[in-house]
């Protein structure tokens, strides 16, 4: 694979990918799957190489989340929505990790934002919906996949840090945001009611099918913030199930937007269509003129691209995947038998098939509103299904434990995300 992988793909990459693959794993697309988790990464650094620089920076810290819309551009916030984004996963993530004192979580997208920010799952989902179907760009959903779920499985917070979020007390129930607070905080928009206007200049009939969508569009913002986490999950499962409660929200959201968005669409004559398609043609003309273009990495996300006959493709898998996975400290801690270490296995290996199945490859471009919401939603249910799956592999594997083995399982995720990232353990300086 001429995959020019770079230094700081790698170590996102060695964060991500697990500790061991079986072989058979390896032969059966593997490195199909990491190739394009890779390519998915490598396209996410490139989109946002400042996004990091913005997170750490301090004056945009007392501003995110806030209830009220954070973009502001009085408040001397950042116009980019990606590195608004960052900015307000990151605080929300970190704060109530390892007392806020750490500048970064392993968990963290390759674009500086978080899948996870305490309990709460998707904190843009509503925001990530418009985007995706109205602007057709969907570069903040595609890197939403193994990641989150390896996250879920290993959580970074200890069980005091997750309180935190939903019961905030003290000092430092001042330095932690509520859930809900995250929740309200991460709606930063909506439907650009003006914009599609402004652009498509409707009739009469035509602007109250656009008045009856945006009615619509803040029912599905309702139906994601009805899913906004009460309570902090205390196990992998409750995160697992979690993350369906997010997802199931989401497609609901979807398809409360579906008879509305057709009614509107449709009205259009064929020259209102083509500038409602104007606004998601700049946007994609934007985040291309702002992407470094890398013709190796793109080609890796072809259909017909296979790295298994490349001997290099097959090195940097071997590098890849020889990483983060803690199947041998699990197996060791909670001293599993022959049938506990097959059925760890087992879950190891449905989590691992996640990244091909949630490829981070770029989509192609969609002509049309309801053709983008149809993919979205498609997008969202392969992904509910693999978070099914992969739940259901974690309960098989936890059936025959003890209350002590569950815990000490739970134990290994705080402890591992208490690691340096500069550690020299061996794991390809893994967290």
């Amino acid at each position: 694979m001429r995959l020019a992988l770079t230094g700081a793909a790698l170590v996102i990459l060695a964060v991500l990918l697990p500790n061991k693959a079986e072989a058979q794993f390896g032969l059966l697309g593997g490195p199909l799957g990491v190739a394009r988790f890779a390519v998915g990464h490598v396209l996410g650094l490139s989109r946002m190489r400042h996004a990091r620089m913005a997170v750490r920076g301090g004056r945009y810290h007392s501003a995110a989340l806030r209830s009220q819309d954070p973009r502001g551009a009085e408040r001397g916030l950042p116009s980019n929505p990606y590195i608004l984004r960052a900015a307000l996963t990151a605080q929300a993530a970190l704060s109530g990790w390892h007392g806020g004192r750490r500048p970064q979580g392993w968990w963290r997208h390759p674009d500086g934002s978080y899948g996870w920010a305490g309990p709460v799952f998707w904190p843009f989902a509503h925001d990530d919906l418009t985007t995706a179907v109205i602007f057709g760009d969907t570069t903040s959903l595609s890197l939403y996949g193994y990641g989150d779920i390896y996250a879920a499985i290993f959580a970074p917070y200890a069980a005091t840090e997750l309180a935190a979020y939903t019961t905030p007390q003290g000092r430092r129930g001042r330095r932690v945001p509520s859930a809900e607070n995250v929740c309200d905080a991460s709606d930063t928009g909506g439907l650009p009611l003006e914009r599609i206007a402004a652009a498509v200049q409707p009739n009469e009939v035509q602007h109250a099918a656009l008045d009856e969508l945006a009615t619509a569009w803040v029912a599905a913002r309702d139906i994601i913030r009805a899913s906004c986490p009460i309570e902090a999950p205390a196990s992998a499962s409750e995160r697992l199930g979690l993350m369906q409660t997010r997802l199931d929200a989401m497609i609901k959201a979807i398809d409360a937007v579906a008879p509305p968005l057709a009614k509107f669409v449709d009205l259009l004559d064929d020259g209102q269509k083509a500038k409602l398609e104007a606004l998601a043609n700049e946007r994609r003309a934007a985040l291309a003129a702002g992407q470094h273009k890398d013709t190796q990495a793109a080609a890796a996300c072809q259909a017909d691209y296979d790295p298994r006959y490349d001997l290099q493709a097959q090195r940097q898998y071997q590098q890849l995947v020889q990483q983060q996975w803690p199947a041998e400290d699990i197996a060791a801690t909670l001293r599993l038998d022959d049938i506990g270490r097959a059925r760890l296995d087992v879950l190891q290996d449905t989590t691992l098939r996640t990244i091909e199945t949630l490829s981070a490859c770029p989509s192609k471009p969609v002509a049309t509103p309801q053709a983008r919401l149809a993919a979205v939603k498609t997008r969202l249910g392969t992904m509910l299904q693999a978070v099914k799956g992969v739940g259901d592999a974690l309960d098989d594997f936890e059936f025959d434990l003890t209350d002590a083995q569950k815990a000490a399982f739970e134990a290994i995720g705080p402890k591992r995300g208490g690691v340096s990232p500069s550690s020299s353990n061996g794991a390809a300086s893994a967290v």
